[in-house]
């Protein structure tokens, strides 16, 4: 079904972003997950780390490509040849969001069409914020909700190796 790219800061990558990742990779022949260069956030990881999690969390997985990118997606989806933006959805809340960013996505690229995914119920609650506050103060309690190399990162990152 052609390239799509699923974007987002991953800051850091959960297990919640992987099951909307290969959700949508069932779909799409080729998914890039591309890493925001975010000037308005204080990111915990550099893009560069970002990037490596990424990678080692999806080594041998040919169909999923990452990249990084700064300005407006839309841009950067056109100059990829994508045909679809990804989204993960999990609560309603996020719905808001998502909705405003696609109509203006769509006003500036009519034909780049936004597909959402809702990962598992068991990654619903999880969010990159919500990993970081717990892993501030037990890194050894996010385990369940990030791959191991990013549960490693972050318990070195917070000192507690």
């Amino acid at each position: 079904m052609g390239l799509a790219i699923y974007a987002g800061t991953f800051d850091p990558l959960t297990n919640g972003h992987l099951d909307v990742l290969y959700r949508a990779a069932r779909i799409f022949d080729t998914v890039i997950i591309a890493v925001a260069q975010n000037q308005s956030k204080v990111p915990l990881f550099s893009v560069h780390e970002r990037v490596e999690f990424i990678r080692e969390a999806c080594a041998g997985n040919e169909q999923i490509l990452v990249d990084t990118f700064n300005g407006l997606l839309v841009d950067y989806a056109k100059e990829r040849g994508a045909t679809a933006l990804i989204r993960g959805l999990r609560v309603v809340s996020d719905f808001d969001y998502e909705f405003q960013m696609t109509q203006m996505n769509r006003d500036l690229q009519p034909d780049m069409e936004t597909i959402f995914f809702m990962p598992s119920q068991e990654y619903t609650f999880t969010s990159s914020t919500l990993v970081k506050q717990v892993a501030r103060f037990d890194p050894e309690r996010v385990a369940n909700y990030v791959p191991l190399n990013v549960a490693a990162a972050l318990k070195k990152r917070f000192g507690h190796s």
